[in-house]
Parts: structure tokens; sequence; C-alpha cells
């Protein structure tokens, strides 16, 4: 999604060009998965989109309230309208889902016994808003006909550094060994098996309560790279490291393991539940690895220690929804090179490919010539249906969904979205 606002945003294209030579440098192949092509390995089919069924999506993001709530302390009342009026507005621009951002940093948008309520609800961690958030979510939006895929960050913790401002008793600062401070932020370690089995918990606790159609995990796993810093993780690398060739094979096999885990964990609850990951737009650059897309930016196996094409061709994932946030012609990273490779990624596999698509560079200031006309984003959806793979697409976000400055969304749903299209429910 991106790194300000959902995720931060995307970060600046010279950035991503410039940690691409970083990732270059770094990358070393053979991590679990590694070039799997026949798309067998432990898949968990329950259901695909099925015939006829084209998956039309948005975000809605809470963290530091990018689309929701307007303002944290907002009376019950007013947060509970603020939802309806998004979900509303999906239901009005004929989508079918919404991915609610419900657990943005090791908090809860329900009353969860592991985590302490969001303080982007109320102002102040731990606070209870006085309603149930995720419950009035689910029930809403299948009244509307809209799927509510749960959207969870594993690891985060605060954007900030400062284990003092979480909430007493926050499971962080009762296990501050579990925590390493990392670009102004705070990271759950990915390398402890005692983090990976809470987080896994944590999330399963709302899949328990709650009728969601989908767990959602976005593209933060092992945090972006911040330059000139170093994520301290060398005590759980002695513990428990051995095996590995070397750091990087150990962290992505940390990241497949909460993957798989939470895949076995979904597998044994009601059936219906899907797993989808919303990741980053390149897997590796061709320049690196003859499998990558012919691309030149932040590599998700190298750099987020996140082998992406192993979950979609080992079929750990139900859906994958790649941020692909580029224009066409873009050239570190094109939209018409990426789709291809995503196609092809998923064919044969039984996983669904929907792509992610930056509703909000339309019209936003600072944005090339290309983002300024508000036929792009419809243009993206000519082309990737000339790939029977893709599915459909998921819009980040509600905000701009809604505000639409320039009219790129009213154009897609004008060009592509004249009927309704069949949720899931």
């Amino acid at each position: 999604m991106a790194h300000i606002g959902r995720r931060g945003f995307v970060a600046a294209v010279g950035a991503l060009a410039a940690l691409a030579a970083a990732g270059d440098a770094a990358a070393r192949p053979g991590g679990p998965g590694h070039g799997r092509g026949d798309g067998q390995g432990h898949g968990h089919r329950r259901r695909g989109r099925g015939a006829g069924r084209e998956f039309r999506g948005m975000w809605l993001a809470t963290v530091t309230g990018r689309d929701y709530p307007s303002a944290p302390g907002l009376p019950a009342a007013r947060q509970r309208a603020e939802l309806l009026a998004h979900l509303d507005t999906a239901a009005e621009r004929r989508l079918n889902a919404v991915v609610l951002q419900v657990r943005p940093c090791a908090d809860a948008l329900w009353p969860s016994p592991y985590e302490p309520w969001s303080r982007f609800l109320t102002g102040t961690q731990g606070r209870d808003p006085g309603w149930d958030p995720l419950g009035t979510a689910v029930a809403e939006a299948h009244a509307r006909g809209l799927e509510l895929h749960a959207w969870f960050n594993p690891y985060r913790v605060a954007v900030h550094t400062d284990l003092s401002r979480l909430a007493p008793g926050h499971p962080a600062r009762l296990n501050p060994q579990w925590v390493v401070p990392y670009g102004g932020k705070l990271y759950y370690n990915p390398g402890l098996p005692e983090v990976r089995e809470f987080v896994q918990l944590a999330m399963m606790d709302a899949v328990h309560r709650y009728e969601v159609d989908a767990v959602h995990f976005d593209d933060y796993f092992y945090p972006y790279p911040v330059a000139s810093q170093r994520f301290d993780d060398d005590e759980a690398w002695a513990l428990h490291g051995r095996g590995h060739p070397d750091r990087a094979h150990w962290r992505r096999a940390n990241t497949d393991l909460l993957v798989r885990g939470m895949a076995e964990r979904l597998r044994a609850v009601r059936g219906g539940v899907r797993f989808g990951i919303s990741p980053f737009g390149v897997w590796r650059n061709a320049s690196t690895d003859p499998l990558g897309s012919r691309t030149a930016a932040v590599q998700t196996y190298d750099d987020l220690y996140a082998d992406t094409r192993a979950w979609v061709r080992n079929g750990w994932i139900d859906y994958v929804v790649p941020q692909l946030y580029w224009h066409r012609g873009f050239a570190p990273a094109d939209y018409e090179v990426l789709v291809p490779w995503w196609a092809e990624t998923v064919s044969g596999t039984g996983v669904d490919l929907y792509i992610g698509e930056a509703l909000y560079k339309a019209g936003a200031a600072g944005q090339p010539a290309a983002w300024q006309d508000p036929a792009e984003l419809s243009r993206h959806l000519d082309f990737a249906a000339r790939h029977p793979e893709v599915g459909g697409h998921c819009f980040f976000s509600a905000r701009e969904v809604g505000e639409d400055p320039i009219g790129a969304m009213s154009r897609v749903v004008a060009d592509h979205y004249s009927a309704r299209a069949r949720g899931g429910r």
C-alpha cells in the first residue's frame, strides 16, 4: 500500500532505484521455495473467486487515521457513522469488497483479549471506544453485499520508539525482549518463535469471533530498509539461526513460517475464510535473478525477506494483490511489465491474482503527468483485462474512492463497473 499513510506510501521512486542497487549487491538466491515452478507445494485451496466473480476492492486504512476515523476520540456514534459511510461509498462505486485495517500497530479494532484497543480510535491506546468497529463492519458490509477482509499488520508495534508510551499491560511492554526499534518505529522481532506464535494467536482471535471473509496481510514483514540503520536481531540469530547458510536465508524462513502457519490455522477453522497478501509489487529484479521482472526497484525477496513468489507457487495463500503503484511506461517498475509477470507467476497455481492500484496518486501534487490524467487508472484495467489470470483490482484507498479529486475512480466505474459485481456472500 505504501509508505506514507497506508504504510507510509510507496517511497519516492528515486529511493526505490537506489535501494535496488543495494539489494542487488546483497542478493543470495536459494531461499525456501525459491524458483519453484510447478505450482504444487503444500496448497490449501478452499475457495477461489468462482466463475463470473470479479474482485473489486478498496483498502480502508486506520493507521494514523489515514482513511478512518477522521480524527481520534470522536463519539462512538460519529465513528460508526463514518464507517458506514465508507461502506456505502464502496457499494455506490459498485465494489464488492472492503479490506479494513483492524490491527494497525499491535492493537485492535475489536475487544481483543491479547492486545489493547487501538489509539487511532480514541486517542489513547487501551481506551474502550464504546462499540465494536470490527463486529459492526462485518455485519454492515454483508448487509450491503460486500465482503469484509480483515487486514492485519503482523509485526509493527508503534510508529515511534518509546515503549513507555504503549498502554500499560501491552505485550510489548511486558516482553521488551520481543521488540526491535528501527527507522523511528518499534517492531516485533520475526526471528523469535514466541513472537510468531503470539501474533498469530492475536490475529486468529478476530477470525474466531467474526464471520470475516478473509485474513489479509500487507507488505510489511521485515521492515523496509532505512539508510545507515540495521535491524538488530543478533541475539535471535544466535539462538535460532542454526542450519541456515546466512542471515538473509534465516529471515526469509522466519517469514515463511509466519505465512505457512497462518495458512494452517485458517484451514482448521470454518470453511471459506480466505488468506490474502498484498506485497510490494517487485519480487526480484531480472538483473538479480532470471526469474525476476524487468524492473529496478526494491525486492521483497532481498530487502523485506519475503519470498512472495514461493508463497504463490506453493499455494500457501488464496489470493495475492501485488501493489503495482506505478504508471504505464515508468521504466524502473512499469505497470505493463509487472502485470504479465504476476500473471505468469500465478498461472496454474489456483491462487487468485488481483492488482493493487494507486488511486491515491491520481491528481496528487508532485506526481508525474500520467497520474494527472483521469483516464490512466482506467487504462490500467484495460491492460490487465488482456490477462485472464487477473481476477480483479483493489484500490488504495478509501479516502480517494470517496473524494475522487480528478474523477479517476468515476472513470473506472463508468468504463468497467457498469453493473454490480457478485460478491462472495
